[in-house]
């Protein structure tokens, strides 16, 4: 019961944070994307705008999934930089030690694939603590830029397409996750290969123009 009252109470901070923003359009999405990738959680918040946004279909899908991966890049490397100014102290103080430890350690394991899978897939916890775990790392500053945009890009970009299509019926999965974890697994695995496919796709050219 204790659990059910926690989620519903995320759930309604989520749904709150996103009407306060959905009233500015673009910019407010934009501006939600900065926060969300900020140690400040929004509980999915842009996701669940973006595809409102979509589903309204006042401008183009396009255009906001690219506003949201723009405000989302922004707002990841902030967090990413004040990391690396600041080291694990930071990390401490904004996340709680066992939490952070046990985060470095699965870093310095997967590095890049940990952080690929926490910024495409939807992920019950805060991506930033990733951002920040990479900045307090030895992880170069223009990889973490170019795996954030091409995940949060995908993420993003799919999100609209489908949501400009089904409307309602995608923003209400989004907003009830757990109900429908069947087909968010099948959302993540989307994402993934689509990262995979651009991942390999990249290699080859750098590889044939080497």
């Amino acid at each position: 019961m204790f659990n059910a009252f926690i989620q519903s109470t995320a759930q309604s901070r989520g749904r709150s944070v996103t009407s306060m923003f959905g009233h500015l359009g673009a910019l407010g999405l934009f501006f939600l994307a900065v926060i969300d990738s900020s140690p400040l959680p929004t509980f999915g918040g842009p996701d669940i705008l973006t595809a409102i946004l979509a589903a309204r279909q006042g401008n183009p899908w396009y255009e906001y999934a690219a506003v949201a991966t723009a405000g989302s890049v922004i707002g990841a490397y902030l967090t990413f930089r004040i990391a690396r100014k600041a080291g694990s102290a930071y990390l401490h103080s904004k996340f709680g030690s066992r939490k952070v430890d046990s985060m470095l350690d699965v870093f310095k394991r997967w590095g890049t694939g940990a952080l690929v899978a926490s910024t495409a897939i939807p992920f019950p916890f805060p991506t930033s603590l990733f951002f920040a775990s990479a900045g307090a790392s030895n992880y170069r500053a223009a990889k973490f830029l170019t795996v954030v945009a091409i995940c949060r890009g995908a993420r993003y970009t799919l999100i609209a397409i489908i949501a400009d299509h089904y409307g309602r019926h995608f923003i209400r999965v989004l907003r009830h996750p757990i109900e429908y974890w069947g087909w968010m697994l099948a959302f993540g695995a989307v994402i993934l290969i689509v990262i995979a496919a651009g991942i390999v796709v990249n290699k080859r050219f750098a590889a044939a123009a080497a």
